[in-house]
């Protein structure tokens, strides 16, 4: 009976397909740069096929050349004809592979343009891998344990004095738009990943690493995590990515540009009155 039952719960789990969507395959993309998504199911179903080919040959071997039915095993030098058809197919399927991963990858590797209803953007002078040169920057920067999500060209370089709008944990996107990313990190290997959205990018100290998404509609949050064990609190370093419209995102960019100049103004204003009251000196020592 608890066999039975054990039969049936299985069977009703397996049968269900949200119980195991993405159970054996990545996330569904919802941006273009996710193609590594198809291709990791190309290949997985190549070698499902595969494996349940050659372990039914074997089963079938077991039960038809049992020793019970032929005590004195039927010995063989081997056939030439079997040898080449196994040669030849384990080489087609190596070659299928090979044809369809180069199919793929200038799909995971090249960003697309934006599109025309996305949000309004300059060529950038710097290397942009969308056709038409026209994507949104945005500086991603590690450290434990968090993300640091810096908007604009030149994040990188010289957020500081630009006075360039940033968010912490949530990055906030317009849709339509291709976002390349700039990935950094202050301390440890992270590692950047919204499975959603494109494979996991490394945040390797002393290097920069790159990756893009797009995503076609707003309205959408994806969530991620840190993908590289970086410390004690990993487990908390998440990720979330706000998909808006473009009138949406250029709102919310004056909106934390105001809040960055008021922040300034009153940070300059209580430094000042230190100053007048002699608890602070002009270079800032107390």
């Amino acid at each position: 009976m608890l066999v039975v039952i054990a039969l049936v719960m299985v069977g009703s789990l397996v049968l269900a397909p949200s119980a195991l969507a993405n159970f054996f395959t990545p996330k569904s993309g919802a941006s273009p740069a996710n193609q590594i998504d198809s291709l990791y199911k190309i290949v997985l179903y190549i070698g499902a096929f595969v494996f349940v080919a050659v372990e039914g040959a074997l089963l079938l071997a077991i039960i038809k050349f049992r020793a019970n039915k032929h005590p004195v095993a039927h010995q063989l030098h081997g056939s030439t004809g079997l040898e080449i058809g196994w040669t030849l197919g384990a080489a087609g399927i190596l070659v299928i592979l090979a044809v369809v991963t180069f199919v793929k990858l200038p799909g995971i590797i090249d960003a697309p343009n934006s599109n025309p209803n996305g949000y309004v953007l300059s060529a950038s002078l710097t290397p942009s891998r969308p056709p038409n040169g026209k994507e949104l920057t945005i500086c991603v920067t590690a450290r434990q344990f968090i993300w640091r999500y810096t908007y604009g060209a030149g994040c990188n370089k010289d957020y500081y004095q630009e006075r360039l709008p940033y968010s912490y944990q949530e990055m906030v996107v317009p849709s339509a738009t291709t976002i390349n990313l700039v990935i950094q990190s202050q301390d440890v290997i992270h590692s950047w990943w919204v499975p959603k959205l494109g494979g996991k990018v490394d945040a390797v100290p002393g290097y920069t690493t790159y990756t893009w998404f797009k995503v076609a509609t707003p309205n959408h949050y994806y969530y991620g995590q840190c993908a590289q064990l970086c410390g004690p609190q990993h487990a908390f370093m998440t990720a979330l990515v706000k998909v808006v419209t473009p009138a949406q995102y250029q709102a919310w960019l004056t909106y934390m540009r105001t809040e960055i100049d008021d922040q300034n103004a009153q940070v300059s204003e209580l430094r000042q009155l230190l100053i007048k009251q002699g608890s602070l000196t002009s270079n800032g020592i107390f």
